[in-house]
């Protein structure tokens, strides 16, 4: 076994030669786990607020405070449109959470989202240049039940301290009550990024599979496992795109959807599903075992794996068929099981198996994109725009069966995105400023920059510190010892 470095490049090779694949991959769930615990205690959190103006000297203070800034304040009360150009609220997102689906872990209390809400800011500012607060809150009401006009409220009366609300990790159904209002009711665009960042990165990966596999959309047969927000809104995205509803089977905890499914329609908090079992599967496909034979895609978020899906409902799918396993921690089948299985390309939601499709690629570039025009609100033309965008670059770079969507570590595909949901924007008539797409790229490019080369800075003057070497010794140690 290697010594584990620091960037965990060469994470594969610290495990015994011994271990299978399988697992190495339990191994590998459990270290960053254990990691991820002790790294967060190290640093305490991974997000902290710095100035963004210098103190020359004293009297600077009568600037950035009292009495200069009663101008800022009069001049926003006057246009409050001003307070995008004259405060942080024009680069600022709300990531808003009640913690009542954190992951696969399910309700994880209101202040038990905060990793994820932090991590979700983190990565806005190191990959898109935006500046994220989360925000955990408790929605229960009086009862202890979770009311999604809480959130509703609390996002409404926030919103103008910021450019945009990112909503996350809200169970269903109350997340689509609460996206679709808050969509309509606010002023500031407002993503569920669970629900269409997903769809949108999902969609960019299935754009470029059936690319590989010689397929067009609307020919193919496509199978949903997991009905929740995201497999619901990439359902509607895809069907957007072309996709054939009539060759489209979506599956739930229960039973496929379909027009037969009364306990959904008498359920008016699930009006999203029953929107799809009135478009889809008309000849009342029911079991998963025959919705999957000939099948060209399967898309499932749904339970943690690793055996959700089985492999013999793989190898009963079309030649060239396409596995999009996106559950988290967990994929719902291993890519080896699937490759095993005929699988031709197959896609998890982590970044440690070749094609992750995960929201991370989205989020930053979109949000950038409108926040950079001011927009309104997010259109589903701009998610999809978001999705060729890429899809575009991923093909323009190269792609192949392991390799179908842009990773975190290329930074020029975040500019491009940005610019690509701006002008889509501006298009569709929801962005306060119109702005040229050279002009778009450059300030997006700019800002990311800005905020890489600000952390590489902070890392080498000390500020920040590196991660201690006995944190990843014992995460390893610990994760071999607990699957050996």
């Amino acid at each position: 076994m290697e010594k584990i470095k620091p960037d965990l490049s060469n994470l594969n090779k610290t495990f015994p030669e011994h271990f299978t694949q399988e697992q190495i991959a339990k191994a590998k769930t459990l270290f960053f786990k254990k990691l991820a615990e002790s790294a967060h205690r190290f640093y305490g959190g991974k997000i902290e607020t710095v100035p963004k103006a210098p103190v020359p000297g004293f009297n600077w203070f009568n600037v950035w405070y009292t009495p200069g800034v009663s101008k800022v304040s009069t001049n926003i009360r006057d246009d409050n449109d001003a307070s995008f150009r004259l405060s942080n609220r024009g680069n600022l997102v709300a990531v808003v959470s009640d913690s009542t689906r954190v992951l696969g872990d399910g309700d994880c209390t209101p202040p038990g989202g905060l990793g994820v809400m932090e991590g979700k800011a983190f990565l806005m500012k190191y990959l898109g240049g935006v500046d994220g607060v989360a925000l955990c809150i408790d929605s229960r009401d009086e009862k202890g039940k979770n009311d999604p006009e809480r959130i509703i409220q609390f996002v409404k009366m926030v919103q103008h301290s910021f450019g945009a609300v990112n909503l996350e990790d809200i169970s269903q159904p109350n997340c689509f009550r609460v996206l679709d209002v808050l969509r309509e009711e606010c002023d500031i665009p407002v993503w569920h990024d669970d629900a269409q960042g997903t769809a949108c990165v999902t969609l960019a990966g299935v754009i470029n599979a059936l690319k590989l596999a010689g397929k067009k959309m609307h020919d193919v047969k496509i199978v949903l496992h997991g009905a929740g927000a995201s497999n619901t809104t990439i359902a509607r995205l895809l069907l957007a795109d072309g996709a054939d509803p009539s060759r489209m089977i979506i599956f739930d905890s229960k039973s496929s959807l379909h027009k037969g499914r009364t306990d959904i329609e008498a359920d008016k908090r699930f009006y999203r599903k029953w929107e799809l079992c009135e478009k889809t599967n008309p000849g009342v496909v029911s079991t998963m075992e025959e919705a999957m034979r000939d099948a060209d895609v399967l898309i499932s978020l749904s339970t943690p794996g690793p055996d959700v899906i089985k492999p013999e409902w793989v190898a009963s799918m079309a030649p060239k068929s396409v596995v999009f396993a996106c559950a988290n921690p967990v994929p719902e089948i291993y890519p080896y099981k699937a490759k095993e299985a005929g699988a031709f390309i197959i896609a998890t939601g982590r970044g440690d198996f070749p094609n992750q499709v995960n929201n991370s690629i989205g989020f930053p570039g979109i949000l950038k994109g409108a926040l950079m025009v001011r927009a309104r609100k997010i259109t589903d033309q701009m998610a999809i725009r978001a999705a060729y965008s890429l899809a575009s670059y991923a093909e323009k770079r190269g792609i192949d069966p392991e390799n179908i969507v842009p990773k975190m570590d290329e930074p020029d595909v975040f500019p491009e995105e940005a610019a690509d949901v701006a002008m889509q924007a501006i298009a569709d008539g929801v962005a306060r400023v119109e702005i040229s797409r050279e002009e778009a790229f450059a300030i997006a490019a700019r800002d990311i920059r800005h905020a890489r080369e600000m952390t590489e800075a902070l890392t080498r003057q000390g500020f920040i510190r590196p991660p201690e070497p006995q944190m990843l010794e014992e995460a390893l140690e610990w994760a071999i010892s607990q699957v050996s």
